[in-house]
């Protein structure tokens, strides 16, 4: 298998919560490998559509709350008027809300479980229908999390969200497999990124996870980039209902 499997040329990818992060990270390798990129969110994604076009890629903007199911059909609906088609879906966005689980709200049940399970349910089946109707098949890849294999502790509605979207990942791929689609997840792990800097900037908590981590260091953002393509290409035409940690071995410790 040559370099060609992992080549993304004429595919348009949509990739939710691309704006800084692990997001951001994803959707620059695959504008890397090819992809034109729709990225999604509330947040204009100045940065990254700078970034893709100092590779010389191309993307769209889509404004949309990630957090209302109601706008997934137009996500996808402006993504193809935009860029021609929908090949490939990287449900990236979240949230997280931390609280005891004694005095965990409904609120904050409700807000994280619309945003990383519902939404992303709701994306893939409507990225799905559009696909099967192209008639060309697709790669759906869900970023799921260590806590969609661990407990976690003060953070119920994000570990029930993440399990939730392992189970999704994997009732998806039973179903469209046979129609050409490809759905799996990545974990990631521990890395670099705005959402951790508290963690990091504490000494105790850092050192605790550093020595947790096999490899040693937090993860750099790019490093997901490998993955992201795996999943999106063709060389990943018989992987399905897979969850890939890329966690620098914290779930083998």
């Amino acid at each position: 298998m040559g370099s060609e499997a992992f080549n993304l040329q004429g595919k348009v990818a949509i990739v939710t919560g691309a704006n800084t992060g692990l997001g951001q990270a994803m959707a620059l390798a695959l504008a890397k490998a090819g992809a034109s990129i729709a990225l999604v969110g509330r947040s204009a994604p100045d940065d990254t559509q700078a970034q893709i076009r100092s590779i010389g890629g191309n993307s769209a903007s889509i404004n949309a709350d990630l957090s209302d199911s109601g706008n997934v059909s137009r996500v996808v609906e402006e993504t193809r008027v935009a860029l021609g088609a929908v090949d490939i879906l990287v449900n990236n966005a979240g949230i997280i809300k931390r609280n005891d689980a004694l005095d965990f709200t409904v609120e904050d049940w409700d807000s994280v479980m619309a945003t990383n399970l519902k939404v992303p349910f709701f994306l893939a089946q409507a990225a799905a229908r559009s696909m099967v109707a192209a008639g060309r098949g697709g790669k759906i890849i869900n970023v799921a999390s260590l806590l969609s294999f661990q407990g976690g502790i003060r953070v119920a509605s994000y570990t029930a969200s993440k399990s939730g979207l392992a189970g999704i990942t994997r009732l998806l791929a039973n179903e469209w497999a046979g129609k050409g689609i490809n759905v799996n997840a990545i974990v990631p792990g521990y890395f670099k990124t705005n959402n951790t800097e508290a963690l990091r900037a504490d000494p105790q908590r850092n050192r605790e996870i550093l020595q947790r981590i096999p490899a040693g260091r937090w993860g750099d953002p790019a490093e997901l980039g490998g993955a992201a393509v795996f999943l999106a290409s063709s060389a990943a035409d018989y992987v399905h209902g897979a969850l890939i940690p890329v966690d620098g071995g914290w779930l083998g410790r």
